[in-house]
């Protein structure tokens, strides 16, 4: 069995270093906000080049602080992609916005400036694009639009952890960064948990008086908050992976290359890299017309494989009658087509030898 990420091998890997720093931690008995928290955020703010780190309960809750943070509220527009996971929508649908999707670029599949700027109306205050797979999104042009139009740019960086553009980590760009920190992440705990950056303090005095009930100080409450707190005992496993993302991420995007090298002579259509951005391959996503014969065979031959994403934004059953006449083009065809491959940092070259030449067998039969 090739499994889509070997979590395993990670754990052994680092098993001694989280298992000392779990019985310490529940020798201290401190587990709210304590001090393996406080010093993952100022390891991770140090890393991704910010002034603030907040760690929050998930991805899903980071997205949805960063937007209350910002100032999106009831009414108002956030110009955004359908082809990703659903809590980016969800999280502009939790505080009364309004998601407006837009299409995607044909490369990368993430969202398209060009897309952006036909969308936008007196309405919009915000643009999220999502770095998808761990591709960056092209944030010099994005940037560019959200200052000509005064608009709020909130990264939703789920998929991203240590991708960079120009050296600039993805997060650091625009008014805030939303991380993920669920299992099979670049950088995954061991449960849920998720980060928001940003270099505003006021936006981080907020993200912290949110977290924690709307409270600055115990049992003092100026807003209606949330219990939205990164687990002590998380941090310290991200603590001990922290050290070794670059690590993860180089071993990644060797599985990628390795890919790409042995696939190129096949009729399929392998992951785009760009110039600008640092690609950190969260996943594998190749497009083929024959996507269900390869994935059954693969299936057949005990190798992980799924789809990323299926149904796409505006299609989905809890969107679909309000959007029923957007017209996406490009993300719905990339739906029909696309499906991902095992890729993490621990895959042996052996494997990925083997996965291909299963692909290879459907494609040359």
């Amino acid at each position: 069995m090739i499994p889509m990420v070997n979590l395993k091998a990670q754990y052994a890997e680092i098993k001694d270093e989280v298992e000392r720093g779990l019985a310490e931690t529940i020798e201290n008995c401190s587990f709210i906000l304590g001090p393996n928290v406080q010093a993952f955020e100022k390891e991770t703010a140090a890393y991704l080049g910010v002034k603030h780190a907040i760690g929050v309960a998930s991805g899903t809750d980071a997205l949805h602080l960063a937007l209350i943070a910002e100032g999106i509220g009831a009414g108002d527009e956030v110009i955004t992609t359908a082809f990703t996971f659903i809590a980016t929508a969800e999280a502009i649908a939790y505080v009364g916005a309004i998601p407006v999707f837009v299409d995607i670029d044909p490369r990368t599949y993430n969202i398209s400036p060009e897309a952006i700027e036909a969308a936008i109306t007196p309405k919009t205050k915000a643009i999220m694009p999502v770095h998808l797979f761990g591709q960056p999104a092209d944030m010099a042009e994005i940037l560019e639009i959200c200052q000509s139009h005064n608009l709020k740019l909130i990264e939703d960086c789920c998929q991203s952890f240590g991708a960079s553009i120009k050296g600039q980590q993805t997060g650091a760009i625009g008014d805030a960064g939303a991380y993920s920190f669920f299992p099979s992440k670049n950088l995954g705990a061991f449960g849920d948990g998720g980060l928001v950056v940003t270099n505003s303090d006021e936006t981080a005095a907020k993200i912290k008086q949110l977290r924690n009930h709307g409270s600055d100080i115990r049992y003092y409450h100026d807003v209606i908050g949330y219990n939205s707190r990164l687990d002590e005992i998380q941090a310290v496993i991200l603590r001990a992976k922290l050290k070794r993302i670059d690590q993860y991420n180089q071993g990644r995007r060797h599985v990628a290359h390795l890919y790409a090298e042995l696939m190129a002579d096949l009729p399929v259509v392998t992951p785009y890299e760009d110039e600008v951005g640092e690609h950190v391959y969260h996943q594998y996503v190749v497009l083929s017309d024959r996507r269900d014969e390869i994935l059954k065979a693969l299936q057949d031959n005990q190798i992980g494989c799924a789809i990323y994403y299926p149904v796409p934004l505006h299609q989905q059953n809890v969107f679909k009658e309000v959007y029923a006449e957007v017209s996406l083009p490009v993300t719905e065809s990339v739906a029909q087509t696309c499906f991902a491959l095992p890729i993490c940092p621990f895959l042996s070259d052996d494997d990925i030898h083997k996965i291909v030449s299963v692909i290879r067998g459907v494609l040359t039969a």
